[in-house]
């Protein structure tokens, strides 16, 4: 079934997003779902099985997890309300019962209380359990396709262990096993280290696809050796222009709110200034913090690495954080809060009218600012700075961490003489160290070599199947159309008459289509009663690796074999075609 569109979707924003809708691959049912059409179920089935068998190969067991899920076991974990409230990704629904259920977007939850029932002693472990299955997702904001959907194909996989040794050295035979079905299919790709978000645990890696149009930015060292995603990455800052020690002093500094205004009406350079930053976080117990944030004022505030601080702080998980507004201040009560001119030292006095907030800041410094000598800050006053000051005179204690946003220049933390670079990424892998989050709060435990129960140690491991199979069309494609990677192209070869109703060119396309099925290449035989100049342009579009044509050369026995990604096209008889084929996708030979 081919079922071509010449136009480009409106609803389309990237590349490989329009190649999929106008090469009849996807077809959109509402926003963020989709049908997956013949063409791109062959794609996600040769995904599919080159998963299987590597994670089978690294011994890894197949099952398949319900997609329906109790609330309780998400409330065991803590993750019921963060999922199904507010931004919550889950779809949840009530039964003819009344009880509450959700629609898996994960199953960390669910394979863990099955473990815990299922394996009771050290010598079943360790075992690692994997299912390829359908997935939901109350996206916020469906968009791009398949990267972004709210119903989607996911491969994942949780592995359970006796200690966090063993956890280890599973999770570096995931990642080589990650690696190797990439290349497989053809990708180019890039391990960084990540954030673990909701999933959370102590580390994670996510697997990137490099292309423009990637949602994430990644920043890579010069030599390669070192990646991360920019809510992970750590570097080394430059560093600053140094302001002379002099008497301290108040300057007025009228409507000077923004680093920038206050730079360029005093001459100051924004790595001499202290920027103070207001936010307010809200925990899982729906208390809300409010946070003073001191950074070089030439620096960003890296949003995750705060919340990640924010949460050691407090002990608690971190649901939102957010810049402090207006209507924020107006809500709680709170009268002259000093925004564009707030120091380090402001005092938490303000908030004794608050009414909803916490009656205390939590105050944290970034690393940027430990060892400047002599700054400019805010004065806590509007339209007044303090210059010459240093951290002897403001008299308070800021938790010093690394909070600031890695950025391309810096120099990399694991060898200075490399710098970073960004470019963008697209995520088709994510695999984590769990530790025991989650086998603590659902209770689930084996008996260890001493006969005491311990808590299973895990580690998960997630590939986005048709994620995948949308960003290797962002990365192989051309002003033609799609150019497939050979293992996961929807076809091997597509075989196109020219002209079906020449009995010459039709009996020599068959007789070819039989010869490559029989030696077990995936052909496909295009013998629509359309002109020849349509069937091209759907061939380019559609991006088969290698296109045979049988034309005017049929009385001959010659056809055209035109390789799609390199453009080259050669006028072959029929046992060179079979020939070069067979030796290509190394199948039988004649």
């Amino acid at each position: 079934m081919l079922n071509t569109l010449r136009d480009v979707p409106a609803e389309a924003d990237i590349i490989s997003h329009q190649l999929l809708l106008r090469g009849g691959f996807i077809r959109r049912l509402t926003g963020g779902i989709y049908a997956y059409m013949p063409l791109l179920w062959k794609v996600l089935k040769k995904i599919t099985l080159i998963v299987e068998e590597e994670l089978t190969n690294k011994g890894c067991l197949q099952t398949l997890l319900p997609q329906l899920q109790p609330s309780e076991i998400w409330e065991k974990s803590g993750r019921w309300k963060p999922y199904t409230e507010g931004e919550g990704i889950m779809f949840s629904l009530k039964d003819r019962q009344g009880k509450e259920l959700g629609l898996g977007p994960t199953h960390e939850e669910v394979i863990t209380q099955i473990i815990s029932q299922t394996i009771h002693s050290y010598k079943q472990l360790p075992i690692n359990i994997f299912q390829i299955q359908t997935k939901f997702r109350d996206e916020i904001r469906p968009r791009f396709g398949l990267m972004r959907s709210r119903e989607f194909i996911m491969k994942d996989a949780y592995s359970f262990h006796t200690n966090v040794d063993d956890l280890q050295s599973t999770y570096i035979e995931m990642k080589n096993a990650y690696e190797n079905i990439f290349t497989k299919c053809g990708l180019n790709f890039v391990c960084v280290d990540a954030d673990s978000g909701a999933i959370g645990g102590a580390a994670s890696q996510e697997f990137m696809v490099t292309a423009d149009s990637g949602e994430d930015l990644i920043l890579i060292s010069t030599d390669g050796k070192y990646a991360a995603n920019q809510e992970k990455a750590v570097s080394i800052i430059e560093e600053g222009q140094s302001l002379d020690i002099k008497k301290p002093s108040i300057i007025n500094t009228p409507n000077q709110k923004t680093i920038e205004e206050l730079c360029n009406y005093n001459d100051f350079h924004p790595s001499q200034v202290i920027k103070v930053l207001a936010y307010i976080a809200t925990t899982d117990n729906n208390k809300k913090y409010p946070i003073l944030v001191s950074i070089r004022g030439d620096q960003e505030v890296n949003d995750i690495k705060l919340s990640n601080e924010v949460s050691k702080e407090l002990n608690q998980n971190v649901l939102e954080i957010r810049s402090i507004s207006d209507e924020d201040i107006k809500k709680e009560g709170i009268t002259n809060f000093p925004f564009g001119f707030i120091g380090p030292d402001l005092d938490d006095n303000l908030l004794s009218k608050a009414n909803v907030w916490e009656k205390k800041f939590i105050r944290l410094s970034d690393f940027s600012v430990r060892d400047i000598k002599s700054f400019i800050c805010g004065n806590n006053i509007k339209d007044e700075h303090r210059i010459f000051y240093n951290w002897d005179l403001i008299n308070t204690q800021n938790l010093i961490c690394d909070i600031r946003k890695a950025k391309t220049g810096d120099r990399c933390k694991h060898d200075k003489n490399q710098k970073l670079k960004e470019c963008r990424g697209i995520e088709i892998g994510h695999i984590f160290q769990l530790g025991t989050k989650y086998s603590k709060s659902l209770n689930a435990t084996f008996t260890n070599d001493k006969g005491i129960e311990d808590p299973f140690w895990m580690g998960c491991y997630g590939i986005g199947i048709s994620r995948l199979a949308q960003a290797a069309v962002e990365q192989n494609h051309d002003d033609l159309g799609i150019t497939w990677p050979v293992s996961i192209a929807p076809f091997d070869v597509i075989i196109i008459v020219a002209n079906i109703k020449n009995n010459e060119q039709t009996c020599l396309a068959e007789d070819i289509y039989q010869k490559l099925i029989e030696r077990g290449v995936d052909a496909l035989i295009d013998d629509r009663d359309e002109r020849a100049g349509i069937k091209f342009k759907d061939a380019d579009l559609i991006g088969i690796p290698w296109r045979i044509v049988s034309g005017r050369e049929a009385n001959s026995g010659l056809v055209e074999l035109h390789n799609r990604k390199t453009r080259i096209t050669e006028s072959l008889d029929l046992t060179s075609v079979l020939q070069k084929l067979s030796k290509e996708f190394n199948t039988k030979k004649l």
